[in-house]
């Protein structure tokens, strides 16, 4: 399978090629991505614009430990207009782009662990 959203090769050389270790990256990701998700809704819908800023920094370096260069990129844009309150128009776009984007991820990840 060609993966679009993951970097195998940077996974493989975070993780030292153990697999244990790239499942337990996979694990924590999993885990910590839907939390992230919830969360920047809640933040985004109380206009708590600043911590949604904090919250997609957080973000930014979840999706950089699976070489997600391009959603990293996303974030930290995000991330700093956010904490400036700049723009909030794009708010919406940039948390569905990580929603999306983290859900492929997931798929990815399981399909190369063998997961489903």
């Amino acid at each position: 399978m060609n993966y679009e959203y993951i970097n195998l090769d940077y996974l493989e050389s975070v993780a030292g090629g153990d697999k244990d270790t790239i499942k337990e990256l996979y694990v924590l990701f999993k885990d910590q991505v839907k939390e992230i998700a919830e969360e920047m809704k809640k933040l985004l819908d109380s206009k708590d614009f600043y911590n949604l800023g904090l919250l997609a920094h957080k973000a930014k370096s979840s999706v950089a430990i699976l070489g997600m260069e391009e959603l990293a990129a996303l974030l930290k844009k995000f991330e700093l207009q956010a904490k400036n309150s700049e723009e909030p128009e794009k708010y919406s776009f940039y948390i569905d782009q990580y929603r999306h984007n983290t859900a492929q991820a997931v798929k990815e990840m399981e399909d190369y662990l063998g997961l489903k």
